[in-house]
């Protein structure tokens, strides 16, 4: 699938998350007015964070997939990261309203409050999590697999979003089995705590990307994989760092060839890691190889057994793990 391909599916997903994020926002806003619960309203409000966030990560989208120009030499990928800052501080921000929304009819005794018609409002509910959670997973699933950042975040926002749905759910039957009304304002302080939590952690994220940090996951999955496809002339492999920029990645390392290698064989060297590396993560990917010189002391892990300027003998070959291969352990 061509990169074109994958940006048309991926706008055009985040399009039907945003519209459906719409109208279950007015349908929860209904189901809420008529039940008067507040686990509900709760909910609703949640949603309108999905149409807030839909639309930002619609616009992120776009952004990313502009092409380089001379202002943005490593693209427009940056700006997901700032989409999931403020998702998350928006996010935080509702969890904080719900919060204090359930204190203060605590507070009152949840007083002149009837619940009515909460059997509707189950299955209503129940509906919506399992739409959610479908549309959730199939954004996960095409986001990783076109390495969508914004795209894999609304997935799992949609998915957290189901179960904290179906908590709702489950606290409505029970208290449309007991009649006991505290249930509803319970459920609202445990629904505001999940979501308190998931707008820092979306948080978290995003300062992580817009602070380059390392991604280790991506890191072991990439020297696994050129420990796997080394050519005979790659001696070493060091100093590796990834930087993300959106869907693109952009990574940095030391590849150690023979010292009596010219220009025109290294250059060849650097081509099949480039080519390698963009056949398994994807064409999006940059590679700027420094390239470093064997010398006496890299023969005894070195196998290439043809070499005919060997000065020590070989004993073992080292793994390319993330130990060995990482910036911060060479």
């Amino acid at each position: 699938m061509d990169d074109l391909k994958k940006v048309k599916i991926s706008i055009h997903l985040q399009k039907i998350i945003f519209f459906v994020a719409i109208i279950f926002f007015l349908i929860k806003l209904i189901i809420s007015y008529i039940t008067s619960s507040l686990s509900i309203f709760s909910d609703a409000m949640e949603s309108l964070i999905n149409i807030i966030s839909g639309f930002i990560g619609l616009c992120s989208l776009y952004i990313s997939y502009l092409p380089k120009d001379q202002n943005h030499p490593y693209g427009h990928g940056k700006i997901e990261f700032v989409s999931t800052a403020i998702e998350g501080i928006l996010i935080f921000i509702v969890g904080i309203t719900i919060l204090i929304n359930t204190l203060i009819r605590i507070k009152n005794h949840i007083n002149g409050v009837v619940l009515s018609r909460l059997d509707y409002g189950i299955i209503l509910m129940f509906f919506i999590a399992i739409i959610n959670y479908l549309l959730g997973f199939l954004a996960c699933k095409i986001g990783q697999k076109n390495g969508t950042l914004t795209l894999i975040a609304s997935g799992k926002h949609l998915q957290i979003d189901t179960y904290s749905t179906f908590g709702i759910v489950i606290g409505l039957i029970l208290l449309n089995i007991t009649k006991c009304i505290w249930i509803d304002p319970i459920i609202s302080i445990i629904f505001s705590s999940v979501i308190l939590y998931t707008g820092l952690k979306l948080l978290r994220n995003a300062a992580a990307g817009i602070m380059d940090e390392s991604d280790k996951k991506l890191l072991k999955k990439l020297s696994f994989y050129l420990n796997k496809k080394r050519d005979v002339h790659w001696i070493d492999l060091h100093h590796l760092k990834v930087i993300k920029y959106g869907s693109a990645l952009h990574v940095d390392c030391h590849l150690t060839v023979p010292w009596f290698f010219n220009i025109k064989e290294a250059n060849k060297e650097v081509y099949l890691l480039t080519q390698l590396t963009k056949n398994k993560f994807g064409s999006k990917v940059e590679l700027s190889v420094y390239v470093e010189a064997c010398t006496n002391n890299h023969c005894i892990f070195c196998f290439n057994h043809s070499c005919k300027v060997r000065k020590n003998f070989f004993q073992k070959k080292i793994l390319w793990t993330l130990n060995k291969t990482s910036y911060y352990n060479k």
